[in-house]
């Protein structure tokens, strides 16, 4: 499903956030990617549907030569990229169901997008994913109404509106009570086992990495240093993933 090699990205201000990347996630996995703050994780994440460009190297989703589409091309591409953010990106004054609908927004005509012309069926997924993460109670209910972790699951329910093929979800707990972590994930779990749909995650905490992910992809300053099975990662690994320098590695 997701095919990288030797991706690099180095920021105008010289910042190297990633080194010579190459990985290969089949469909269905469920990845956590793990590291300290500033280790390349979101970046990773971003180039892989081009909120971030990359300096260097190549990403390929589903065959298809990412960093090559045009403009239309990646429009249509990133409909069946669910992305769920840390921050939400709610339109915070619309109620739950219209910022679901958001969406279904990659399957319109723009007119008929900017005009809320939305498909009997674009509201059936819409409320089906809001019945997923527990909101159907809600519909009507401004996003700037709800609690922290409503709010990060109406963005959860927006990427899956999609009817993604990926999601990819940057840090989605790290706003939130750590109580409410187990929910996020395993909404995105039961997608993942439900519909075969590959999810990759990044996660700050490493036990929830190890509850639900099959494998871990670990990053720092900028390297892919581990990747493997969850299994696999022992307080050896774990010990050098965090280390502050690369030169242990």
């Amino acid at each position: 499903m997701i095919e990288v090699k030797n991706l690099s990205k180095v920021f105008p201000d010289g910042t190297q956030a990633l080194s010579d990347i190459s990985v290969s996630v089949p469909k269905g996995d469920f990845v956590a990617v793990i590291g300290l703050s500033g280790a390349g994780k979101s970046t990773f994440l971003r180039c892989i549907n081009r909120l971030v460009e990359p300096s260097g190297g190549e990403v390929k989703v589903g065959g298809q030569e990412v960093t090559r589409l045009s403009l239309s091309e990646l429009q249509r591409f990133r409909r069946k990229v669910g992305f769920i953010f840390q921050q939400f990106n709610l339109v915070t004054r619309i109620p739950v169901l219209e910022n679901v609908l958001c969406g279904r927004l990659g399957y319109l005509p723009t007119w008929r997008g900017l005009l809320g012309l939305f498909t009997e069926r674009d509201y059936q997924v819409a409320r089906e994913q809001i019945r997923r993460v527990g909101l159907n109670e809600k519909e009507r209910t401004r996003a700037d109404q709800l609690s922290g972790g409503q709010q990060q699951r109406v963005a959860i329910a927006r990427a899956l509106a999609q009817e993604p093929d990926i999601i990819l979800a940057d840090e989605p707990m790290a706003s939130l009570d750590p109580r409410l972590s187990d929910v996020i994930l395993g909404i995105l779990k039961e997608y993942n086992e439900e519909k075969n749909v590959t999810v990759l995650v990044n996660i700050h905490v490493l036990e929830l990495a190890r509850r639900f992910a099959r494998r871990i992809l670990a990053f720092n300053k900028g390297r892919l240093v581990f990747d493997g099975p969850v299994e696999q990662l022992d307080a050896e690994r774990e010990k050098l993933i965090y280390a502050g320098s690369l030169e242990a590695l």
